[in-house]
């Protein structure tokens, strides 16, 4: 068997040189990052994001969006090269904290502060939701950190029904008066 040094032009069997500057290639994909609020992750929202060559994109943020989530917008990216198709735009989403309201899942935890009355008489409280105010029954003699269910006022359910939501946790914080 006979060896040789080189071998026939190094850029392999048949190619032609200038054979991949020819070929269609993608564009780039362009990362971004956007903020949004509590209640826009809940319910959905438009956004506008500028672009670094000025132009704009109009993003639609599903309803139930979690923090550090993606969305892709496609071929909204960098152009291709060549004939090649344009890159897409990448956008993870933050959800900034809301005053009172946490996130578990697909449920909403709320700590809401009650009366010394109300726990122990029972009574009828507004209970502020993603959706606005609901009115909500205090079982008689509640105690500090007896939890209510709402169902069905937390997030949409991710994969579910489009009217398939989690549920609102509301825990009872017994607030004494502070002169008696």
């Amino acid at each position: 068997m006979r060896r040789t040094r080189g071998g026939a032009g190094g850029s392999g069997a048949g190619a032609r040189p200038g054979a991949q500057a020819s070929r269609p290639m993608r564009g780039a994909d362009r990362h971004f990052n956007l903020k949004i609020g509590f209640l826009d992750a809940a319910r959905g929202c438009k956004r506008r994001l500028t672009m670094p060559d000025s132009k704009q994109l109009d993003v639609t943020i599903p309803a139930g969006l979690a923090d550090g989530q993606q969305i892709r917008l496609r071929h909204q990216g960098d152009a291709g090269r060549n004939g090649g198709e344009a890159g897409d735009a990448l956008i993870e989403v933050t959800v900034e904290p809301h005053a009172f309201f946490t996130r578990q899942g697909d449920d909403i935890h709320l700590e809401l502060p009650v009366t010394l009355d109300e726990a122990v008489l029972g009574a009828k409280i507004a209970v502020p939701t993603i959706d606005g105010m609901v009115a909500v029954a205090v079982p008689k003699s509640a105690s500090s950190g007896t939890t209510l269910r709402l169902k069905g006022r937390g997030f949409p359910l991710k994969g579910g029904a489009s009217d398939q939501r989690g549920d609102q946790y509301v825990k009872l914080k017994l607030v004494l008066p502070e002169k008696p």
